[in-house]
């Protein structure tokens, strides 16, 4: 029972795609983010590490994407994160992970007795999609939000906030309470009127939350997700396009 006794930390042996920890500066209508991860994938292991910095305007946010990542024989679970797109043609892409320690293995009771920091990814769409899909192999859907530009900068702000919380004060990813899913719902629940808890199935299994937010109004589609899911599949034109300079231009346009 000593892991009850264990306390979260920064400081530790990461890997080398997760030692940076974002940070953003905000002033008025423009953030400045520092950490942005952009790294080079030659496979899933083999990789050159890349950050930059950017300035982006959160008057020009006018858009939300929620990608599913399904990594099982059976849909349940699965790893889910946002893009946010800018009036410009930018986007950022925000995905809450364990943060992975050199030489130690994920397992889901390790996620539930303290062996895991929590970390939110700041990064390019090329680097979090790409890797998933061209490189990992997993299949990825993208699904465009249903919401207002003020909500959507309300999620943003809420996000990178809390990412700059977690540079200086860790936390523990919990299998059941603090996954990526249960951290977008509790963002969701921050800017909406609605509440989403978090024992949900959707959300503790997210390879199902499509379904939750098509019922909660969110994803924009003429068909059910359970019939039409398929046409959200974007790996093929994520294949293409990963070396495009128009990379997130090219994944919606199919």
């Amino acid at each position: 029972m000593r892991w009850l006794f264990q306390e979260p930390s920064n400081c530790r042996d990461w890997s080398p795609d997760q030692v940076v920890l974002p940070e953003a500066r905000f002033d008025g209508d423009l953030v400045e983010i520092t950490g942005i991860r952009d790294c080079h994938y030659r496979s899933a292991t083999d990789f050159t590490v890349a950050h930059r910095d950017q300035v982006f305007d959160l008057a020009q946010l006018d858009r939300l994407d929620f990608f599913v990542e399904p990594f099982a024989g059976w849909r349940g679970p699965a790893h889910t994160f946002l893009s946010f797109g800018f009036s410009d043609g930018e986007q950022l892409a925000i995905s809450v992970e364990v943060r992975r320690e050199m030489g130690k293995e994920f397992s889901v009771l390790g996620g539930l007795t303290r062996q895991f920091e929590l970390m939110y990814v700041v990064a390019t769409e090329r680097d979090l999609v790409g890797l998933r899909s061209v490189h990992r192999g997993n299949r990825v859907y993208r699904y465009p939000i249903r919401a207002d530009a003020d909500r959507v900068r309300k999620m943003m702000v809420a996000m990178l906030r809390r990412a700059n919380r977690l540079r200086d004060r860790p936390e523990f990813y919990n299998t059941l309470g603090n996954t990526c899913t249960t951290n977008i719902v509790r963002h969701l629940n921050e800017v909406s009127d609605r509440r989403v808890p978090w024992w949900n199935p959707g959300v503790l299994f997210p390879g199902y939350s499509d379904r939750l937010a098509q019922a909660l109004g969110l994803i924009d589609s003429l068909f059910s997700v359970e019939t039409d899911r398929e046409s959200f599949e974007i790996g093929e034109v994520v294949r293409e396009a990963i070396d495009d300079p128009g990379f997130s231009r090219r994944i919606r346009e199919g």
